[in-house]
């Protein structure tokens, strides 16, 4: 089966963190296609951002690891279109306030439902929600 990564598992490949390497071994042995939705390239690009305005990296230094990212997904990933549908269903994860998920959240599980792909996250709270959503999931050292 196929896996969509969301924005916490791409963020641990290019931001050193307590679970970079988990992901990484994960994308090391996982041989099967993986998928990247632009939203998630976008919250890729926010969180670099973010570390940037809070003066944690250098903007150049910013820019290079974009740069970076941007190669490995052109040679590694699977571009995931995001459909009208999703939004509908996204919006409906929301409204499920059991599953207590945020906007982008809900998005990248409607994504996953909608093409049956596995979930990689490193989000807790997604994995908990995309579960109970008979989504499959995979969460890199957890």
């Amino acid at each position: 089966m196929s896996a969509y990564l969301d924005a916490s598992a791409l963020v641990a490949t290019l931001v050193r963190e307590p679970n970079s390497a988990a992901v990484d071994t994960f994308l090391e042995h996982y041989d099967s296609a993986l998928g990247v939705s632009e939203f998630a390239a976008a919250e890729v690009a926010s969180a670099l951002f973010r570390l940037v305005r809070t003066h944690l990296i250098a903007q150049e230094d910013a820019e290079a690891r974009l740069s970076d990212f941007d190669a490995w997904r052109s040679i590694r990933t699977e571009p995931i279109d995001i459909e009208p549908s999703d939004a509908r269903l996204a919006n409906a994860y929301v409204r499920r306030f059991d599953l207590t998920l945020r906007a982008p959240d809900a998005l990248h599980a409607a994504i996953c439902r909608r093409l049956d792909l596995t979930l990689v996250t490193l989000d807790q709270r997604l994995a908990r929600a995309a579960r109970e959503l008979g989504i499959e999931v995979r969460v890199p050292g957890g």
